[in-house]
């Protein structure tokens, strides 16, 4: 697959670096609840879509079935989730954030804003504006990309 987009005016090779290196520096901006990756990545995947079972977390957050039931119950024993019987299969449990759980993926996403608002507030109106003008096609990548998550789930 060429790194190109066939539309001469997007390097998709360039989006990705540029995504990259964007993410790298987002995930670090918070300075509070400072936790591994994968277990924030936990939190905000069930603040974010509701309670999960353990094999949803396993595929979502791409780590071995062990690791993530070591991390559901470290959270677990931190207070930030909860396990309970899955209703349609009680041989499956749901994992479950609680309100402290929560409170970690706010308090850190109110920390990302203000810290990320200090390096805009350094940027020229055309920079700004490009980055406005570019958030709805961001937005239409992460909506095609659900898409095509559930199309592969479905089959």
């Amino acid at each position: 697959m060429s790194v190109e987009s066939q539309d001469a005016e997007l390097d998709v090779g360039e989006l990705t670096g540029v995504l990259e290196n964007f993410t790298r520096m987002f995930i670090s901006l918070p300075s509070l609840e400072r936790l591994s990756f994968t277990t924030l990545s936990v939190l905000h995947r069930l603040e974010g879509g509701g309670p999960r079972r353990l094999t949803e977390l396993t595929a979502s957050e791409q780590v071995t079935q062990s690791a993530i039931t070591q991390i559901v119950i470290k959270l677990e024993r931190q207070g930030y989730v909860r396990r309970t019987p899955d209703p349609t299969d009680r041989r499956a449990v749901l994992v479950d954030i609680t309100s402290q759980g929560s409170a970690i993926v706010k308090n850190r996403r109110g920390d990302r804003i203000d810290r990320l608002d200090e390096l805009v507030a350094r940027l020229d109106r055309g920079e700004k504006t490009a980055i406005s003008t570019a958030l709805p096609a961001l937005t239409r990548l992460v909506e095609l990309d659900h898409a095509r998550s559930r199309e592969h789930d479905e089959s």
